[in-house]
């Protein structure tokens, strides 16, 4: 459930909502059906989160809903997810605070850092304004760092036009 939050970048109360008809292996992506304000998207299904989910599926053999709740006619609650979030983040020994909706955070972070347009990461998040989404250009440090200011640009013409004075 965690690697499919961070994996995918859905919100809690997506993946709990998730039902294996949802998986797309064929087409590589997660339908996610009752997304914020009951919008519909699509998202991406790595190679590797499929891989985790197949095992997954191998195992508990879930039916209906891909993470079943007690009982198992339900899904599982936005708050027992919250719960294995915060056990796991105990038991890996992390101090700094965070939360669930982190691993969503970091999802978007980390496509930006990796140069994904941010329309892309908009559409994936399933945000309906840009603005929401550049919310997380503000710590995308390595890209503000990796961002060549247009004054060395200029700076470089300056040195060549001078390098070409003194041939």
């Amino acid at each position: 459930m965690l690697s499919i939050s961070y994996g995918a970048g859905l919100r809690a109360s997506e993946v709990c909502n998730l039902k294996v008809s949802d998986i797309d292996s064929d087409r590589m992506l997660i339908h996610v059906e009752l997304g914020k304000g009951q919008k519909v998207r699509k998202v991406m299904l790595s190679p590797g989160l499929l891989e985790l989910l197949r095992a997954y599926w191998r195992e508990a053999r879930p039916q209906g809903w891909l993470f079943p709740g007690k009982p198992k006619i339900n899904p599982i609650s936005p708050r027992q997810l919250n719960r294995a979030f915060t056990s796991a983040k105990n038991m890996a020994g992390i101090g700094k605070p965070a939360t669930l909706h982190t691993l969503r955070h970091s999802f978007a972070t980390h496509l930006l850092e990796a140069n994904t347009d941010v329309r892309v990461i908009q559409v994936l998040l399933g945000h309906a304004r840009l603005n929401t989404t550049a919310i997380y250009a503000h710590v995308a440090t390595k890209t503000i760092r990796g961002t060549v200011s247009p004054f060395e640009t200029l700076k470089k013409l300056q040195d060549q036009t001078l390098r070409r004075g003194l041939e």
